[in-house]
């Protein structure tokens, strides 16, 4: 793949939140895009309309359920003749003392949050190793490299899921595939009534006055973050849309998404991990092993349907990138 090209997309959990907005900015910059959710025809039927509108290919799926994502995977597939990009985007986030959290509980959070992209993954990745190219969106967190109270279940998730994903990146780099990290940090993508809640109210009870504080320091958040101009969701879909158009090869493991400054320190802590991790490659000979496949000629660009208003001439240009972040793109005038 190649920056100049458009791209076929899946973005998975697209009905609100950063997803929505992804698929917005993405089919904006003229990329074909297969926006995934749950409840096309009932819950979500007026949102999976709209992308419909924009020219979106819009497929039911629920990333717990095997055969759900089997069908809808192979729906993309055909749809859009092929794949070059997959989001994982679709995910859920907790709140609460952890020890108040059932075994159901987190199994359903690590249904979702690993096991559901790797799901998407495994179906999506033979496609891409035949094609001799792709790329692998893992939509993290910042709290997938540090810990907070309160967030057990959801962290767990997030570190499992940077594992995976980083794993991927050596793997498949001799197959010409990128595998990267958006680790976005806090954001109003949705309510605190979305978040999953711990099941066990009697544990949660043996904690006293300590009980109420998750819900009090969230709340807290969500004020300090709502009264941030510069803290909204579409930072997360512009970063994502210029890492999908970063020449292949040239894509960072991990970037942030942040503007609040609590990415700097993790910038930090990622920049010495894979420094650390490539020495010890060398060391071992993995290096070699893992190198990337050399870029072969560019094929024929993809014919899609344009967006309205947008120029076929035109060609996305690649974002530079800078210590872990990638830059906003340079826009055309008018």
């Amino acid at each position: 793949m190649h920056a100049d090209e458009r791209f076929r997309i899946l973005v998975t959990g697209t009905n609100s939140g950063f997803g929505h907005l992804m698929v917005r900015e993405l089919r904006k910059r003229g990329h074909t895009v297969c926006a995934s959710m749950r409840d096309v025809d009932s819950r979500n039927q007026q949102i999976a309309g709209e992308l419909k509108s924009l020219g979106v290919h819009v497929v039911e799926m629920d990333i717990s359920k095997d055969a759900d994502v089997d069908r809808a995977v192979g729906h993309a597939l055909e749809t859009l003749g092929g794949l070059d990009v997959v989001v994982n985007n679709a995910g859920i986030g907790v709140l609460g003392l952890q020890e108040a959290f059932t075994i159901d509980d987190i199994r359903h959070v690590f249904d979702v949050n690993v096991l559901g992209v790797y799901r998407v993954n495994r179906c999506v990745i033979p496609t891409m190793r035949k094609q001799g190219a792709g790329l692998l969106v893992h939509i993290s967190s910042l709290l997938g490299r540090m810990i907070m109270p309160f967030h057990g279940p959801y962290m767990a998730s997030k570190w499992a899921l940077e594992a995976l994903a980083e794993t991927y990146r050596y793997e498949l780099a001799p197959c010409g595939i990128d595998s990267c990290i958006v680790e976005p940090g806090a954001f109003l993508t949705s309510g605190i009534d979305s978040l999953v809640l711990p099941s066990d109210g009697d544990r949660q009870a043996q904690y006293g006055d300590m009980a109420a504080l998750p819900m009090q320091i969230c709340s807290g958040l969500y004020q300090t973050v709502g009264a941030m101009e510069s803290q909204v969701p579409q930072v997360v879909a512009d970063a994502v849309a210029d890492l999908i158009e970063t020449p292949a090869g040239a894509r960072p493991l991990r970037i942030t998404a942040d503007t609040m400054g609590l990415d700097t320190p993790i910038q930090a802590m990622n920049q010495t991990l894979e420094a650390t991790t490539a020495g010890i490659f060398a060391q071992l000979g993995f290096d070699k092993i893992v190198a990337r496949k050399a870029p072969e000629a560019a094929p024929e660009a993809v014919p899609t349907a344009m967006a309205p208003g947008t120029d076929p001439t035109a060609a996305p240009v690649a974002a530079p990138v800078v210590e872990g972040k990638i830059l906003p793109a340079p826009r055309s005038a008018g």
